[in-house]
């Protein structure tokens, strides 16, 4: 366990604990995935009350495992890790399948995996050389946000077609603006900031 200086003045401490419930809560984001898209489809492609349930689940737990951590003091390097990729795996897996279906552009799924892929190189090149991963940052939360709610859009109001133009680009703008403050953050890290 240590004490940490956050970059923005923040002080948090992190433990090296593996079986937490903040952990746990962003593993099972994870597991949701693969029942939502069997019910979709399995279900004609129609909407039910357990897709429902299960992607407000998907939603709830990425607030609930960061409460949690917070809430009983286990924010873990491995949720550090954890967290992000949940959000990425599920994400990357949802737009996939509705990108197949012809939902939503292939430009815009390929804009999302670009970012993901490049912040991911970074914190693994942080990892390397700082010895520690580095925390995700209010920005990322809100690109991923918005890109839920984009989701969320398309896959249950698809008649909202203006709606979903608007958050299309919102979203695209947010990932690119969340992108830059990241490789702000990145060089800064490996420059001698202290961080979490």
């Amino acid at each position: 366990m240590r004490e940490a200086s956050n970059i923005d003045g923040k002080k948090v401490l992190v433990r090296d604990d593996i079986y937490t419930w903040s952990n746990f809560i962003s593993f099972t984001r994870v597991l949701v995935v693969i029942p939502i898209i069997w019910l979709h489809v399995e279900n004609d492609y129609q909407v039910n009350s357990w897709i429902w349930g299960l992607i407000i689940y998907g939603a709830i737990s990425d607030y609930l495992d960061g409460l949690v951590a917070r809430w009983r003091n286990e924010i873990s390097e491995l949720g550090k890790v954890l967290d992000p990729i949940a959000d990425k795996v599920m994400a990357f897996f949802l737009f996939l399948y509705t990108v197949v279906l012809g939902w939503i552009p292939l430009w815009y799924f390929a804009l999302g995996v670009t970012r993901d892929l490049l912040i991911m190189w970074g914190s693994a090149h942080i990892k390397k050389k700082r010895g520690k991963v580095a925390m995700s940052i209010m920005s990322g939360k809100v690109s991923v946000n918005i890109m839920a709610v984009y989701w969320i859009s398309v896959f249950f109001f698809p008649e909202a077609e203006t709606a979903q133009r608007y958050l299309m680009i919102v979203s695209a703008v947010v990932m690119v603006v969340s992108f830059i403050e990241y490789k702000k953050r990145y060089y800064k890290i490996i420059n001698g900031a202290d961080f979490n």
